[in-house]
C-alpha cells in the first residue's frame, strides 16, 4: 500500500507525518456510545472494529482547552526536548519516530520540530496504528523494514497508562528486528525508561478527539474493510476543520522551545544519568483500585489525566477518582464528568500515583474494552 499525506488526508502538512494508515473516510463506521459499548463488553465486537461518535465540545470546555494549551506550553516543550534528546541519543542523528496513533502522531511532530529546532536535523515521522489484543500493523512494520534501518526506528506516544499498550508493544515486536522501545512525553505508569517527564499532568492534546489530531479519527482494523495486505484504516474528517486546532497546539508548544532550551541543555545529563528503570507501579495502582471497586477486568480502568479524559469523551464512564492535590490539571475531568452526570470521588493521594483514574460502567458485562 501506498501511505497517506495531508492535505488529502489528514489536516497536517506533508512534511509532518507519513500516515502508515489506509483511508476509510468514505465508511460509515460511527456506532451510538451505549451501543457501541454493550457490543465491545459482551464480545459480540472489538473496540477497534467501529468508531465512536466524534464528540464535539461546547464554548466553555473549548475556553477551558485554550486555557490549559496556554499554561502547559512550556511544561510540554521542555518535556518534549527532554525526551527527544533521549531518543537522538539512542537510536543516533538516523533515527526514524514512528508514533502510534493517534494520540502519539502530535507528539512526534513535536519531536520532529525539537530535533530541527536544537540539531537542525529533519527526522522521518510516521505513524502507525496498534491496537490492543490485536497487535501492531505488520503491513505499516514491513514498510519502515523496506525503507528504514530497523534499529533507527523509536516507537513514540504521548503518555502511558498502566501500561497495557507497552506490554502490546513488546509482545508485538518480538519476532521482528525492531526495538520495542517507547518513548513517551509523560510516564505516570513507570513502564518506559523513555520520557521527558513521570508527572500525571495535563496534555492538552488528550482533551480533543480528532480536532487536534490532525482531523484523523481513531484507527480501524475491521476484517471487512482490511485485507491482508492493507494497512490498518482511519477516516479523514474534513468537514471538521472550522474546529481543528491541531496546528494550533503544535504552533504553541514548540513556540516556547527557545524558551526551555537552556534548562533542557542544563538539567539532560542529569535526566539521563538517572535510574529509570521502569517498576510497572502505575499497574499495580490499578490493580488495587480495581479490586477496592469490585471490578476484576482491568480494562474497565482507565488511570491517569489523559485515559480518564478518553473515557469520559468515547466510552460509557461509571465514576472517576480524583487525587485530593490534582488541581487545576484535572478542571475539564470534573467539567465532562458533571455534563456527562458521572460522580466524582475525591481520594487520598497516598499510594496513587495518577492525579485521576477513570472506570468505564461495568454494567454491559466483561468483554474487550478498551
Amino acid at each position: 500500500m501506498k501511505p497517506l499525506h495531508g492535505p488529502s488526508f489528514g489536516s497536517y502538512p506533508a512534511e509532518d507525518v507519513t500516515w502508515l494508515l489506509k483511508d476509510l473516510s468514505h465508511v460509515r463506521l460511527e456506532a451510538p456510545t451505549e451501543q457501541r459499548e454493550a457490543a465491545i463488553q459482551a464480545g459480540r465486537a472489538h473496540y477497534a472494529e467501529s468508531l465512536p461518535v466524534e464528540y464535539q465540545p461546547g464554548p466553555e470546555y473549548r475556553r477551558l482547552f485554550h486555557r490549559a494549551l496556554d499554561a502547559a506550553a512550556e511544561r510540554l516543550a521542555y518535556a518534549t526536548g527532554l525526551v527527544t534528546e533521549l531518543i537522538l541519543a539512542e537510536r543516533g542523528p538516523d533515527a526514524v519516530l514512528v508514533s502510534l496513533a493517534r494520540a502519539g502522531t502530535p507528539i512526534g511532530i513535536l519531536m520532529r520540530r525539537w530535533a530541527r529546532f536544537a540539531h537542525g536535523q529533519d527526522i522521518p515521522h510516521y505513524t502507525l496504528s496498534i491496537v490492543r489484543g490485536r497487535g501492531i500493523d505488520t503491513v505499516a512494520l514491513r514498510y519502515l523494514a523496506e525503507h528504514h534501518d530497523a534499529a533507527s526506528v523509536m516507537f513514540v506516544d504521548g503518555w502511558t497508562g498502566k501500561g497495557a499498550i507497552t506490554r502490546e508493544l513488546t509482545a508485538a515486536l518480538a519476532p521482528q528486528p525492531f526495538k520495542p522501545d517507547l518513548a513517551v512525553l509523560a510516564d505516570p505508569g513507570r513502564c518506559t525508561s523513555l520520557f521527558g517527564t513521570r508527572d500525571d499532568y495535563l496534555i492538552p492534546s488528550a482533551c480533543l478527539n480528532s480536532t487536534v489530531s490532525g482531523l484523523v479519527s481513531r484507527t480501524v482494523l475491521n476484517t471487512d474493510l482490511i485485507g491482508p495486505g492493507d494497512f490498518h484504516g482511519a477516516k479523514f474528517y474534513a468537514d471538521l476543520a472550522d474546529d481543528d486546532v491541531s496546528a494550533l497546539f503544535l504552533d504553541t508548544v514548540s513556540a516556547r522551545f527557545a524558551d526551555v532550551a537552556e534548562h533542557v541543555e542544563k538539567n539532560l545529563p542529569d535526566h539521563r544519568a538517572a535510574d529509570r528503570t521502569p517498576d510497572w507501579s502505575g499497574w499495580e495502582a490499578v490493580r488495587r483500585c480495581a479490586h477496592a471497586e469490585g471490578i476484576d477486568d482491568m480494562n474497565l480502568v482507565k488511570p491517569g489525566i489523559g485515559e480518564t479524559t478518553r473515557v469520559l469523551l468515547r466510552r460509557v464512564p461509571w465514576k472517576v477518582l480524583v487525587r485530593q492535590d490534582a488541581g487545576p490539571e484535572v478542571t475539564h475531568i470534573r467539567l465532562l464528568a458533571e455534563e456527562r452526570g458521572v460522580p466524582v470521588i475525591d481520594v487520598e493521594p497516598d499510594r496513587f500515583p495518577y492525579a485521576c483514574m477513570g472506570f468505564i460502567h461495568p454494567r454491559f458485562g466483561k468483554g474487550a474494552a478498551q
